[in-house]
């Protein structure tokens, strides 16, 4: 089963290698993986795809919260949270395919952030489906760079969480 695991942390060395030994520990595979500062000084935001049973998930989950440096756990489904990834894609683009990439972008909401004679950057991004399907199309032009960002993910609705 998939789970999203949302985790605030203090920014302290040691701290996402403690966590992600815990997910390992209790057999759970870490699909995505996204670090990042949040708005408050000396916090991050740990935010895990993994795949695993759900009594160890809930295991995992209590002993990520005897853990020192974290301060907030929160365990998403997919209807009470809402999620984003970030795809660039380095492509093959010459004078001949460069308009049926744009075209392509454009109806993905794309960017294309850098030009080359032969090649763009292209961004998008969206649902792990959209960025998935933007990818299908894009690939038989010719990838030649991809780089693909973890999903991040916030809780919907109230203002205390």
């Amino acid at each position: 089963m998939r789970h999203v695991i949302s985790v605030l942390v203090e920014n302290k060395f040691g701290v996402l290698a403690r966590i992600a030994g815990l997910f390992s520990g209790r057999g759970f595979n870490i699909d995505t993986l996204n670090v990042g500062p949040t708005h408050q000084e000396g916090r991050s935001r740990i935010t895990a795809t993994l795949n695993g049973d759900e009594k160890a998930l809930d295991q995992c989950v209590k002993q990520l919260d005897k853990l020192i440096d974290v301060i907030d756990i929160q365990n998403f489904s997919d209807n009470e949270s809402v999620g984003r990834e970030l795809v660039m894609i380095k492509v093959k683009a010459n004078s001949s395919n460069r308009s049926e990439v744009t075209q392509i972008c454009d109806v993905f909401r794309g960017k294309i952030i850098d030009v080359a004679k032969e090649s763009l950057v292209v961004e998008a991004t969206g649902n792990g489906n959209k960025i998935v399907a933007f990818i299908e199309l894009i690939e038989p032009f010719g990838i030649i760079e991809l780089a693909r960002t973890g999903t991040v993910s916030l809780r919907r609705g109230r203002a205390d969480h």
